[in-house]
């Protein structure tokens, strides 16, 4: 068995932003290991499929070895089970941010009471940042270039040149 301590830090990064960078690369002070799962998020349409999704972040991260993509469906409990995973790692931005973070982390407590979820403040410069945010801003031409990693910018880019 491993001594490495590893984080699950799931999401349906669509896309993945650089807030989402910040918590990677700021848990990575913390854990040795971080698998990014990327989940098929049952209430929302995704602008990108799920592999494609797991491409950009697998490039964006493509020189941190200590950086994991994998894709998963259903119970993020499960996921964990399967991957013999302890630690949850979760981004808060806001007040509003908690109150749903909390209810999630209790449940996965429930669920599975050797598992627990760590939360990094997101860095002040990043907290007004979500995906929805940055999709909306993109289709409609705004210049969203320091908020995302380069890849996702030329994945939006083309995207909605498309549209336009």
């Amino acid at each position: 068995m491993s001594s490495d301590k590893i984080a699950v830090y799931p999401g349906s990064f669509d896309p993945i932003t650089m807030g989402h960078v910040d918590i990677v690369e700021r848990g990575l002070r913390v854990f040795d290991r971080i698998v990014i799962a990327v989940a098929v998020n049952t209430t929302k349409t995704g602008l990108f499929t799920l592999e494609e999704r797991k491409a950009l972040i697998e490039k964006t991260f493509e020189n941190y070895p200590n950086v994991e993509v994998a894709l998963f469906e259903g119970l993020l409990v499960d996921f964990l089970r399967i991957r013999n995973i302890k630690s949850i790692l979760r981004g808060l931005r806001a007040i509003s941010d908690f109150d749903y973070e909390f209810q999630i982390a209790g449940m996965n407590n429930t669920l599975c009471p050797d598992v627990d979820t760590v939360f990094l403040m997101t860095s002040q410069k990043y907290y007004y940042i979500s995906s929805s945010v940055i999709k909306e801003v993109a289709r409609f031409g705004g210049n969203i270039a320091e908020l995302v990693p380069a890849p996702v910018y030329e994945a939006l880019s083309t995207r909605f040149a498309k549209v336009k």
